[in-house]
């Protein structure tokens, strides 16, 4: 008791404490504060420039049309015309572009005849109304009628409105508003023009046709609202439209462009045409450049639009200034109005004063034609004149109009963005319409898009996050028990949220050791240094005041459970939330990382989902009400799979799982891994990690899908994992040679084929961050790399070969996405090759020797190293790995060095080393640049330089080589742990963390904690067939159970906070059928433990032979080109840096850089470009 009490009461002597670092989310410092309030005001001011830019051009070549501007010659005038076809033709081909991309890359749905009956006559309506309104009526209208008579297309969407909102009952004053606003204004349109004003017959010609062209344009933006009606053929539409949404857009604008062209043509007779031959060169590049200015400011303005509302700042990023747009174009045009009149130093009016000053070459050119687009002004009497009543008029229905457009597009001021936003559900049309760019903008916002969200995301899903751990360090431990408190403080088991459960599992490989001499197990010290963290960490969490006058609250007592494969503790923490410790015992069942996966997927899929549904079956339920609610769980069930060591934060998890949410036919997400750790190895990985995100998981995710979701933090959906082929083939046992690369090398990834061979669809989020330890030792490293090159080249030829059927059941995997990745497969093989080839060019840029002698130089080095692989063991490989990764380093510090030299010496950097360099750290610089919050690691970039040899070249080599050998690599320091007390092993690396020692993680200093690895087999097979792991099929057969001794042993060093309690009969027997079925520990099999080492090092000598077969062949062909000399040497000018030519003076790209442009810079510039699509 005095122990007890000793251990639970803080002295007061003794108050201070060991904490370990708890970095939650942290507000934003002031400096990113303004940056982000300086980010969001010029996305706000770019949307709203861009809007005035595409407003005011647009208006202007419609001006430019009539015959009361002079700027544009009567002859000439089918040149405007041209342009505005142009401008409305420019967004509909360009969503044809992305429609046809996305068609051949993602889904090929087809829509059912009556879906494509009803777009083509939708958008012809549309296409033919805006010909109409912008061709044949707005050119006789004025200027300041042309600016407001766009806002008149809001009058469907008003009607609409009111409709859908009345018939749920729903206030319908803003709505009504609106629409009678609209009427109004096209009331007193129509007295302007046909009352006030005698005006001319084409002009009341052109009155009729604006009406109807507003109207026939208004009808574009029908499928905002075609689901709010309880009408089955609009529900029906809207189904087939969104499945097949790529073909939809592909008809939609083929036939919109069909149609604005042919209207164009036979609006003026062809006669009139042949003057396009003779335009001259003022007004060709008045006219052309306002169409240029029209098409590039409407698609920048719309892709800040996009912006905005991913920023979450759509209020004042895009509706204010959207709704802006109209009046500052309209204050734009009027300004010259006062502007004329001070300039003709006269009491004369501005029509009488215009000519003369819109003649004066003293006028600036924009000054020019903006005098005379407001020229038309002066063709109203009214205006001419100055008579009240018709500038009255003329105010009332401009502003009717534009309250109108305001009020029927005022819910978007209500609208809440999610964390993640699909811009479909934003935009239901995926294209704006360029004549109309604010108002297509707006009325195209999702009408009460919060509330169909809601509804539709509404249940609440159902977290296990999944640990798998074996022999995690202390610091290790900590970071991802931090990490599931943190996440239990951030959603308490009951929280106000409603949007996501959570529990917590940790599968502890190999926890129990053998003590006094064999006659009982108790739990290692990895175990028992976990149960100390959980201790330590649950104090941190439960203390709101450390004060010393505070009486010290006493931990809630804990179960610890002996179970078939070893034994269970189960917390429960601070917030409410559960936490599962299952420690393993691999003499009772099958131990290693994907046992665990299979474990856990089979306790919460299996047995805790199915099961429940099961006995409700029994009980008599409705079997069609059963299988809709289990179909239901099943989609709204995630489990997060994590390592022992992740650190990550509570947006992170809410970021994937929303992901998940938003697209039912994501079957995984991850995020964006970082690693941690000091020293040049892990500053390597830093910057190959976030180029690797930054290129090659953005370029999958962009062309098609994700093909690996890493296993330390992935989110996978319960229905996907649960689908045919996928869970129950992950179970498969290792067999064959091929089987023990791809299945237990890289389980991940496999995961991910069979997920992908399935149908389901793989993501990448960029803004989910976690973090996990890297090597930061040269071996681990090379170990690590040793078991995932070989696996990732198997799973992806897996994958490509099975690609015509994979392509036919997942829509986001396409023969050209198919192809992409047999190019990228095809550079990973080639990476030696092209690095040789790298290391001759750099040869002979330094020492100026022949070519083809410089390629024999450096592919000796590699063809040695080569051989050495085969007849050394694997620790001596990686040391002379080493050795001559230092040597390539000098080499490629040379060669930077060399070619700044050239640079300075041929006084440009206009030469091919120069433009290479240059243009690569660029793309690097620009990449870096657009990931603002790790443009930091750019620095680790020089590093990367320096050892590409080593991690193309060499590596590749060993990886190949060492295909056999089938071991994790990492962490190999098992066998049995020292029996030692907790406390003193926390002690010593709580003073390692605090000395802050850069080395305390190497291997070397494990093994100094824990006794030496027991020996591997010499056949290299896995350790689950390691003969000292099983004992006897009597003695396994014993007992299901651990000697129930290592329990008490845990109680005491936990200080009794532990109470025993037993597990279920029903779970009890389900977890012996697993282990019976799938779990069971494997035994020991000579004559098949030969037979694998046999089929690995065939198949070793079999890929190895393929590998650099396929090198050599690269290198012979280089070679031979090289031979041939000229005729295949690209020769390019010798230009210097203010743009002249050098005479007689030019460089040639001789074929060994080409082929290295060839097989490296190719994929890159691929995946540059996908990433600034992804951005």
């Amino acid at each position: 008791m005095e122990e007890r009490k000793e251990n639970e009461d803080r002295w007061s002597w003794d108050a201070c404490r060991h904490v370990p670092i708890i970095q939650d989310e942290q507000k934003p410092r002031k400096r990113l504060r303004f940056m982000r309030w300086l980010s969001c005001s010029i996305v706000g001011f770019l949307v709203f420039g861009f809007a005035l830019f595409s407003k005011s051009s647009f208006l202007m070549l419609v001006t430019l049309m009539s015959n009361s501007t002079t700027l544009v010659p009567a002859e000439h005038k089918p040149s405007a015309l041209l342009s505005i076809g142009c401008v409305l033709a420019g967004p509909n081909v360009l969503l044809l572009l992305k429609s046809v991309w996305k068609f051949f890359f993602k889904s090929a749905d087809k829509p059912c005849k009556k879906t494509i009956l009803w777009v083509l006559c939708v958008e012809s309506t549309v296409a033919f109304g805006e010909v109409l309104l912008t061709v044949f009526a707005m050119p006789h209208f004025d200027i300041v009628t042309n600016i407001v008579i766009l806002n008149s297309v809001s009058i469907l969407s008003a009607v609409l409105q009111v409709l859908a909102q009345y018939s749920v009952k729903k206030k319908v004053i803003l709505p009504v508003i609106a629409t009678i606003l609209i009427l109004l204004g096209y009331i007193l349109f129509i007295v302007s023009y046909l009352v006030i004003e005698d005006s001319p017959s084409h002009v009341k010609k052109a009155v009729g046709l604006a009406i109807l062209g507003t109207i026939c344009v208004s009808l574009n933006w029908w499928e905002n609202y075609s689901t709010l009606f309880d009408i089955s053929f609009l529900k029906e539409l809207s189904t087939d439209i969104g499945r097949a949404r790529n073909v939809v857009c592909i008809l939609s604008s083929f036939v919109k462009v069909l149609i604005t062209g042919i209207m164009v043509v036979v609006c003026i007779p062809w006669p009139e045409w042949q003057s396009l031959n003779s335009v001259p060169e003022k007004t060709s590049t008045t006219v052309f450049g306002l169409m240029a200015v029209q098409i590039l400011s409407s698609a920048m303005c719309h892709w800040f639009v996009v912006v905005a509302c991913k920023m979450h700042v759509l209020h004042r990023c895009f509706v204010l200034p959207m709704y802006m747009a109209s009046v500052a174009t309209l204050v734009m045009f009027l300004v010259p109005v006062g502007t004329v009149q001070h300039l003709s130093n006269s009491n004369s009016t501005f029509c009488g004063s215009r000519l003369s000053v819109a003649q004066d070459s003293r006028t600036e050119w924009l000054t020019s034609l903006l005098t005379d687009v407001t020229g038309t002004l002066c063709t109203r009497h009214f205006v001419s004149n100055m008579k009240a009543e018709g500038l009255v008029i003329l105010g009332l229905y401009a502003l009717f109009w534009w309250l109108g457009l305001v009020l029927s597009t005022v819910y978007i001021s209500f609208l809440t963005i999610q964390r993640i936003e699909r811009t479909q559900d934003l935009f239901p049309k995926r294209m704006y319409e360029g004549a109309f760019l604010d108002q297509s903008l707006l009325l195209n916002t999702r009408f009460r898009i919060r509330t169909n969200i809601k509804e539709e995301g509404s249940e609440t899903v159902t977290v296990y996050l999944c640990a798998t751990m074996w022999h995690e360090t202390y610091d290790e431990m900590m970071k991802i028990i931090i990490s599931m408190f943190r996440l239990d403080k951030y959603r308490p088991k009951r929280n106000t949220w409603n949007d996501a459960t959570f529990e917590f599992h940790i599968y502890f490989d190999d926890a129990f050791m053998d003590v006094h001499n064999g006659r009982a197990r108790h739990v290692n010290e990895y175990a028992e240094i976990l149960v100390q963290v959980i201790r330590e960490v649950y104090t941190i969490f439960s203390e709101d005041d450390s004060c010393i006058f505070k009486k010290k609250a006493c931990l809630p007592e804990q179960k610890i459970i002996s179970t078939p494969y070893g034994g269970r503790l189960e917390y429960t923490l601070p917030k409410g939330n559960t936490m599962m410790v299952h420690l393993k015992d691999k003499r009772l069942i099958r131990h290693k990382k994907r046992w665990s996966q299979i474990m856990y997927l089979y306790y919460l899929c299996g047995w805790r989902l199915n099961r429940k549904y099961f006995k409700m079956f029994q009980e008599g339920n409705d079997v069609n009400k059963l299988k809709k609610n289990l179909k239901t769980e099943k989609e709204n069930t995630y489990i997060l799979a994590l390592d022992g060591d992740t650190d990550f934060q509570p947006s992170a998890v809410m970021l994937l799982i929303d992901r998940l949410k938003l697209y039912p036919e994501v079957g995984a997400a991850c995020g964006r891994i970082h690693p941690t750790g000091t020293g040049p190895m892990v500053w390597y990985q830093k910057f190959e990690y976030a180029v690797g995100h930054w290129l090659q998981k953005t370029a999958e995710h962009v062309f098609g899908c994700v093909l690996c979701s890493p296993g330390c933090f992935s989110l996978f959906r319960c229905a996907a994992l649960m689908d045919d082929n996928v869970m129950k083939r992950y179970t498969t046992k290792a067999t064959e040679a091929s089987h023990h690369i791809q299945y237990d090398q890289g389980e991940d990834r496999w995961l991910c084929t069979l997920l992908l061979q399935q149908g389901w669809r793989v993501e990448y989020n960029a803004a989910s961050d976690a973090y996990t330890n890297a090597p930061q030792d040269f071996k681990e490293f090379y170990n690590q790399r040793r078991r995932w090159g070989p696996s990732t080249m198997a799973n992806t030829i897996s994958l490509l070969s099975s690609g015509s059927l994979t392509s036919e059941r997942n829509c986001s995997i396409s023969k050209p996405y198919i192809v992409y990745q047999v190019i990228s497969m095809g550079a990973s093989i080639l990476g030696p090759a092209n690095i040789c080839l790298m290391i001759a060019a750099s040869f002979t840029f330094i020492s100026n020797i022949d070519t083809k002698t410089a390629l024999v130089l450096a592919t000796v080095p590699p063809m040695i190293y080569l051989i050495l692989c085969f007849k050394l063991k694997s620790d001596r490989q990686i040391q002379i790995a080493g050795v001559m990764s230092i040597l390539y380093a000098f080499l490629m510090t040379g060669t930077i060095l060399a070619i700044i030299g050239d640079i300075v010496k041929e006084q440009t950097f206009m030469t091919p080393s120069g433009l290479f360099a240059i243009s690569m750290t660029l793309l690097f610089l620009i990449t870096a640049a657009l990931h603002p919050q790790e443009f930091p690691l750019i620095v680790y970039g020089i590093l990367y330089f320096l050892c590409i040899p080593s991690g193309y070249l060499l590596l590749s080599i060993y990886s190949i080589v060492n295909m056999n050998n089938v071991t994790w690599g990492t962490r190999e320091a098992g066998g049995k742990a020292k029996t030692r007390d907790v406390s003193v092993i926390s002690q010593q690396l709580i003073k390692a963390t605090c000395c802050k020692c850069p080395c305390w993680n190497t291997s070397e200093n494990n093994q100094s904690v824990i006794e030496e690895i027991e020996p591997l087999l010499e056949s290299n097979v896995s350790n689950e067939q390691d003969p000292k792991v099983h004992r006897d099929s009597e003695e396994t057969k014993s007992s299901h159970e651990c000697p129930e001794g290592w329990i008490e042993d845990l109680q005491i060093k936990s200080y009794d906070s532990l109470k025993k309690a037993t597990l279920s009969e029903d779970e009890t027997e389900f977890w012996k059928d697993l282990q019976i079925k799938y779990l069971e520990p494997l035994k020991e099999d000579k004559e098949q433990q030969e037979k694998i080492a046999k089929d690995l090092k065939d198949l070793r000598n079999k890929g190895t032979f393929g590998f650099f077969f396929c090198n050599a062949l690269w290198l012979v062909a280089t070679l031979f080109l090289q031979t041939i000399g000229s005729a295949v040497t690209l020769t390019i000018p010798k230009i210097y840096p203010n743009g002249s030519f050098a005479l007689r003076e030019s460089f040639s790209i001789d074929p060994v850089s080409l082929m290295f442009l060839l097989g490296f810079a190719l994929l890159l510039v691929m995946q540059f470009f996908a990433m600034l699509y992804h951005r």
